[in-house]
C-alpha cells in the first residue's frame, strides 16, 4: 500500500506513518479491512475504538483505483463500523500538508476540530457526526465498486 502514499514523501519531508507501520502489529491491534483485485491489495481501511472515540486510522487506495468509488465505500464502511460499535461520531487525523485528504474528508462531512503537533508532525484532527439511529447504519455504506 506504500504506493498510495508515495506522492506525499517529498511534500512532508518523510514517509507518512502508514508507510512505516508494522502491519503484523496493525492487524493485531486494529480492525483491518482490505480490498483486493486480481490477488493484489488495492485498498485498506483501519479503524479502532480509541481515547477520543472511534478512530479512522487509515484509509488508502492505490493510485490506479482512485476515482472508482472504492475510497467512498471504505469511508461508508468505517461509519457503519462506528455505528455498530455504539459511537455517534468518527474521527481521524491527517498531516496538514495532505490537502487532498483534507478536501476529501471535508466533502464527506468531516469537520476540523483540532490542530496538534505530535512526534514532530503537524496534524489536523477532523470529526464527523453520525446519524446512526435515524437512518440506520446500513444506509451509510455505498455499494462496492466493481473492479475494472
Amino acid at each position: 500500500m506504500n504506493e498510495a502514499y508515495e506522492h506525499y514523501v517529498a511534500r512532508i519531508g518523510m514517509p507518512p506513518g502508514p508507510m512505516t507501520e508494522d502491519y503484523d502489529t496493525v492487524i493485531r491491534k486494529f480492525d483491518v479491512t482490505v480490498a483486493e483485485s486480481a490477488g493484489r491489495i488495492v485498498a485498506v481501511l483501519v479503524v479502532a475504538a480509541a481515547d477520543e472515540g472511534f478512530l479512522l486510522e487509515n484509509v488508502a487506495v492505490v493510485p490506479s483505483r482512485r476515482g472508482t468509488g472504492l475510497g467512498g465505500h471504505l469511508l461508508g464502511l468505517a461509519e457503519l463500523k462506528a455505528c455498530r460499535a455504539g459511537f455517534d461520531s468518527i474521527y481521524l487525523y491527517t498531516h496538514e500538508d495532505m490537502t487532498e485528504n483534507r478536501a476529501l474528508y471535508g466533502r464527506n462531512g468531516y469537520v476540523e476540530y483540532a490542530r496538534r503537533t505530535e512526534m514532530g508532525l503537524r496534524r489536523i484532527y477532523m470529526r464527523k457526526q453520525l446519524d446512526c439511529l435515524e437512518t440506520g447504519p446500513e444506509a451509510r455504506v455505498p455499494s462496492a465498486p466493481t473492479p475494472p
